[in-house]
């Protein structure tokens, strides 16, 4: 297969698997099925809506925790602060993450309104077939949890502040452990990289 492109192995497709390809992918089904259903073919994905507007308002959430945590610091140059450097960061990516979920939201709205099904089906099923983007979403979703655990006594805005500050800690985390530790690298066969 030609690299750089991704198949979706569809029924009545020329594409279709073999018999060892099938069972190629039926094991990297299980390992991305952990927490959601990941069907062989796109067009059997269950829950598109769900999964595709869960990670957009994800992304979301950590894209304005990262962006409140910097405004404070440009602030400074102005004014002093109204709380200690710490907490006034971790309100700050508070309000952020609800921001960002909110004005992703829209963008979701915008891009997808009157869409087919098969295409909220096809880009939920890309998402749970991305060996790279279910790491990142698992080491995110513990960092967040362990952020919000961390902050807890500091409020609402200090908690979403920590569990968005805990997603992008545990992004970062990722990053060190599969770039750095590995290379980038899946140790996967040619034929699950190019089908993935």
């Amino acid at each position: 297969m030609p690299r750089g492109r991704r198949f979706r192995f569809r029924k009545h497709s020329a594409h279709t698997p073999s018999k060892h390809q099938d069972y190629l992918l039926s094991l990297h089904n299980t390992r991305m099925s952990q927490f959601l259903p990941h069907a062989t073919y796109a067009e059997d994905q269950r829950y598109p809506y769900a999964i595709l507007t869960g990670h957009v308002l994800y992304r979301g959430f950590a894209t304005g925790a990262l962006v409140g945590a910097l405004a404070p610091f440009p602030i400074m140059l102005f004014r002093p602060l109204k709380y200690p450097l710490p907490l006034a960061v971790l309100r700050s990516a508070g309000m952020g993450t609800v921001v960002g979920t909110g004005v992703l939201a829209l963008a979701l709205a915008g891009r997808m309104y009157g869409r087919e099904e098969i295409e909220w089906r096809d880009r939920s099923w890309r998402l749970l077939a991305n060996k790279g983007q279910v790491e990142v979403d698992t080491w995110s979703g513990v960092g967040t949890v362990m952020g919000a655990l961390v902050a807890r006594g500091k409020g609402w805005r200090g908690r979403l502040g920590g569990a968005g500050l805990g997603n992008l800690v545990g992004v970062g985390g990722y990053l060190g452990w599969r770039y750095g530790l590995y290379g980038g690298k899946f140790n996967k066969g040619k034929w699950e990289e190019d089908a993935v």
